[in-house]
């Protein structure tokens, strides 16, 4: 990885600015591709301290011939862009299928004809559907509960394709649910967060009893990192989480105990996953990622969730939490 041309898709937004920011300081020459838009905006680069060091480039991932154009001479490829958002696949799946899985074949079409050396794509704990067993680990069988999580178990299979039929150098990052700073307000942590902080008592949330294995962002992006340097893993899934679950239930009144509030919870029927989609549990098996790399996550559930609620304290001003955005 030393002297790396690293490009990172989706750098503009969560996991991807963060990931962007940690390769610089890690000392890699970095190009960032976020998604065209008319305001030349950023995303959450926009303010980053880094943003002089780091080549930035905008187009569609769904572009091919931008695609390969942004992949020439890169040594390395984070495969981050993409749509996230559970609730809306119900409504447009078709957007998925495009972006999702048309878009991460562009990138191994174009790493296929570039002889890109290195190329990480992202995928998600989702893809296991509710827990068969846990902890789960890289072996547990694939079970797509929403056109989200479909397009994502396609998008892998065609990259493990790419590795067994063109040797292509690729690794499978399956990140479980990662909070942190920057993160969408459609995401559970965010959504509790800011509603205490705005002044509700009464949280609108959906399904309480669900679990989820929480990871810090920054210990998300080293997981990455490490997956990248390891010449292990390729044509491999490695899970990054903390083989450790909490349900949502128990994650809102840790969050309150946090910021020192009493809270009840209501029932908010749109915020519920039709019965078949929603996934009742995940639990990381990490030990792959332990055993084939150098990471270790450096973030317990509270420290992370205390500096993800100092800094929605500072930035409440970019949420809107009376407001339900699937």
């Amino acid at each position: 990885m030393s002297n790396s041309k690293v490009l990172i898709t989706g750098s503009a937004g969560f996991i991807g600015s963060h990931l962007t920011e940690l390769c610089v300081e890690e000392g890699y020459n970095v190009k960032a591709f976020i998604h065209y838009n008319s305001k030349n905006n950023r995303g959450w680069l926009e303010e980053s301290k880094h943003i002089k060091e780091i080549e930035i480039i905008s187009g569609d991932i769904r572009d091919y011939d931008f695609v390969y154009s942004a992949m020439k001479k890169c040594d390395v490829v984070f495969h981050l862009a993409a749509l996230i958002g559970i609730p809306y696949s119900y409504i447009s799946p078709q957007a998925y299928l495009k972006t999702n899985i048309e878009g991460t074949h562009n990138v191994l079409q174009a790493a296929k004809e570039l002889e890109t050396k290195n190329v990480l794509i992202t995928s998600t704990s989702e893809t296991y559907g509710t827990a068969q067993y846990v902890p789960i680990n890289e072996s547990h069988p694939m079970v797509g509960q929403s056109p989200y999580s479909a397009t994502k178990i396609a998008a892998d299979h065609l990259a493990l394709s790419y590795y067994r039929s063109f040797n292509l150098p690729v690794k499978i990052v399956r990140p479980f649910n990662t909070y942190g700073p920057r993160q969408s307000a459609r995401a559970i942590i965010p959504t509790i967060i800011t509603q205490i902080l705005s002044g509700q008592t009464s949280l609108k949330l959906g399904n309480l009893s669900p679990t989820r294995d929480l990871t810090f962002v920054k210990d998300t992006i080293t997981g990455f990192v490490e997956i990248a340097k390891s010449d292990k893993l390729f044509g491999e899934i490695t899970n990054i989480g903390m083989n450790h679950e909490i349900s949502i239930g128990d994650l809102a009144k840790l969050i309150a105990e946090l910021i020192k509030v009493e809270i009840k919870i209501v029932a908010d029927e749109q915020r519920v996953r039709p019965p078949g989609s929603e996934v009742e549990r995940l639990c990381c098996d990490n030990s792959k990622l332990l055993k084939y790399t150098n990471w270790k996550p450096k973030y317990d559930l509270r420290k992370g969730l205390s500096e993800t609620i100092e800094w929605l304290r500072k930035n409440i001003h970019c949420y809107k939490p009376d407001i339900y955005n699937i």
